[in-house]
């Protein structure tokens, strides 16, 4: 029975709640003990308060996820948890969540309310408004960098903001996107809104996107170089936005295979991703502690 709590918690999408060590990371600031265990407590408050949100999500979609042949094996769908319980633990996740969040900064928790608050409005009921479920699921990740800034009291260079709110919006696009390639004429019987998309049209949001992003990131790095105050000043954050690019163009290769309906498992099985990832966290951490000396 636990085990059917844990899968629904669905502990594999805490991966997006990393982005809350993004404002704080970019200035180099995580070694700071202080900075690092308040990071570390709004995480865990935001993956408490996701996963109770994902226990209301599946609570009022039941009757659809019955429907998906992925989704009907989820706890609730198929029947391992009741329904009861599922609002139960479902509310306590949040309600303790948010009050963790106190911890480290007050502010925060007025962050993950408004996340907590647009999530249940999506599920209720913005997720079949055109758009605006676009708007509403990307907001969930700026919302999670927003918090580690808020809670470390980091401030975000607007470069930064623009990055995140695109590269989220690219992200929840591509969704959309392989959802409608991997469904076919059967996703919105699954996904209703998806009734509303082409694959023309996702691809150009796609698109614009990629290209904001990268636009906006580009002029991040130059802005931290700029304001580096080290004695060393080889390019790192300059040189950080070739695997940042090579990243974003393989995510778009998979999306043209119709494989990114569930992004935290591309993001967990893709070697080349994954090395990209590590390149770009080594070069940019270079160019963050290299300006430190």
């Amino acid at each position: 029975m636990l085990s059917a709590y844990i899968k629904e918690a669905r502990p594999k999408q805490w991966l997006k709640n990393v982005l809350v060590f993004a404002a704080p990371g970019a200035l180099g600031a995580l070694d700071e003990p202080d900075v690092l265990s308040r990071t570390l407590l709004v995480f865990l408050a935001y993956c408490l308060v996701s996963s109770g949100l994902y226990f209301w999500n599946d609570i009022l979609d039941v009757a659809a996820d019955k429907l998906h042949p992925k989704k009907s094996q989820r706890p609730i769908a198929s029947g391992r948890i009741n329904l009861v319980s599922a609002r139960l633990v479902g509310t306590a996740l949040i309600v303790g969540g948010i009050a963790l969040s106190t911890v480290p900064r007050g502010d925060t928790a007025i962050v993950l309310g408004l996340y907590a608050a647009l999530t249940f409005a999506y599920s209720v009921r913005l997720k079949h408004v055109v758009l605006l479920d676009l708007a509403i699921v990307a907001s969930g990740f700026v919302l999670r960098a927003v918090a580690g800034a808020v809670a470390t009291e980091t401030n975000m260079s607007q470069w930064f903001v623009i990055c995140i709110t695109f590269g989220s919006l690219f992200i929840v696009a591509g969704k959309r996107f392989a959802e409608l390639r991997e469904m076919g004429s059967d996703a919105s019987r699954t996904r209703a809104i998806l009734a509303e998309y082409s694959e023309p049209y996702l691809r150009m949001i796609i698109g614009m996107a990629v290209t904001t992003t990268m636009v906006a990131y580009c002029l991040w790095a130059f802005e931290s170089a700029d304001n580096a105050t080290g004695v060393s000043r080889f390019p790192f954050y300059e040189l950080s936005i070739v695997p940042m690019i090579l990243a974003v163009f393989r995510y778009v290769l998979v999306l043209e295979w119709g494989l990114g309906s569930a992004p935290e498992e591309v993001f967990a099985r893709d070697r080349h991703i994954q090395i990209f990832a590590v390149v770009w966290v080594v070069v940019y951490g270079l160019g963050v502690y290299a300006s430190a000396l």
